[in-house]
């Protein structure tokens, strides 16, 4: 279930927007999800390696590049895989709980504590750490030697990666609920694009002036739970074209080189979306796996075999779209109508985060640490 964030409320208040926004996530009325079939492995795929971290209670963002793949737990630890063997070749701790993370650049890690602190890791060793006045549940971008940090209050921060001074800072007007889950945050060329409440900006990294702004999904409703609109990470990238959900509202697919909208449908999931230059999918909140046309959104297919399942956000590879659920289970459907092609376990506490591809190796991260690397058999 996901977690919320009450900023800038009294208790009181805070408490019963929490009672209500769980109502809204299903809580304990949510149905059983129904037995699944006998698993027909129609796409071969063998267990390659599995290392074990301490547990994952954050929103976790895997982060991978190249063969390379570095993740984190909750209590700071941050490693780095080779995706091919499992082998460790790094391992760093940001001393601290997690709040957001993991962005790299290959070089620099950066993640963010519970205490509101960016840390920058280098070579296994701590590089700077820098207070924010804000919580984050983003992880930061590292890129162009500078770090970037997309706060639950609607700001963006720009760091410098080598010394963590404050470059700039955008400040958008906060509202009274965020979600305690990861937004949007990429680079698209030179102009770096964020989510803030239902919108995509596109922002000069250099200065932080805003370039263009794309409403995705509008605040509808009376009050403030009804008003919640916010992207969520991840999101589908093909060339300047970037498609993203706004939290139980829509997903919509915007031209990052003008900030034109392309189009947008309502849609009701709370994970991120992924794609290919045909089809976008996601998964909804009632564990529906969809494609829409990436070309005009109508939808494409719908599948219902996972309905309760409490999903992940989608990895397309290959030729399936790669969702997890909270059973530990990893389904495999295929990108053409969403029939199953294959289903695996692994450690039974539930998938931590969206599924990620390093090479050829398919990399699963558990709540309670496990590490999965799957290839093709």
């Amino acid at each position: 279930m996901m977690r919320r964030a009450f900023p800038s409320r009294p208790a009181v208040l805070a408490l019963a927007m929490a009672a209500v926004l769980a109502g809204c996530a299903g809580g304990s009325a949510r149905p059983t999800p129904a037995e699944l079939p006998p698993n027909v492995a129609l796409v071969a795929v063998r267990q390659a390696w599995a290392v074990r971290l301490p547990a994952v209670s954050f929103p976790l963002q895997v982060h991978a590049q190249g063969t390379q793949v570095v993740v984190a737990a909750s209590d700071g630890t941050v490693v780095t895989l080779d995706a091919v063997s499992g082998r460790e070749l790094g391992r760093a701790s940001a001393g601290a709980e997690l709040s957001a993370g993991v962005g790299s650049d290959g070089r620099i890690t950066a993640v963010v504590t519970r205490a509101n602190q960016v840390v920058a890791l280098e070579g296994g060793r701590e590089l700077w750490r820098q207070r924010l006045p804000t919580q984050s549940y983003t992880a930061p971008l590292v890129a162009g030697g500078r770090v970037f940090v997309l706060g639950a209050d609607r700001s963006l921060t720009a760091l410098d990666g080598r010394s963590g001074a404050r470059l700039w800072k955008l400040q958008r007007p906060a509202e009274p609920l965020v979600l305690r889950q990861a937004g949007v945050l990429l680079p698209v060329g030179n102009t770096l694009v964020a989510g803030m409440a239902g919108r995509l900006i596109g922002i000069d990294p250099d200065d932080g002036g805003v370039r263009w702004e794309a409403p995705v999904a509008s605040a509808r409703g009376t009050n403030d739970v009804e008003r919640l609109v916010d992207l969520v990470g991840g999101f589908s990238r093909q060339g300047d074209t970037v498609c993203v959900r706004a939290f139980q509202a829509a997903v919509g697919c915007v031209d990052a080189s003008n900030g034109n909208l392309r189009w947008a449908r309502p849609a009701n999931g709370a994970t991120g979306v992924h794609g290919d230059d045909q089809r976008l999918y996601g998964a909804e909140s009632d564990g529906r796996v969809l494609a829409w046309r990436a070309d005009t959104g109508e939808r494409a297919w719908a599948s219902e075999r996972l309905q309760w399942r409490h999903l992940t956000g989608p990895l397309v590879l290959g030729r399936s779209v790669i969702v997890g659920d909270s059973t530990g289970l990893v389904h495999m459907l295929s990108r053409e109508g969403g029939s199953p092609l294959n289903r695996f376990s692994t450690d039974g506490s539930g998938i931590a985060a969206t599924p990620v591809a390093a090479g050829n190796t398919l990399v699963v991260v558990t709540r309670a640490g496990g590490v999965f690397g799957y290839v093709p058999d």
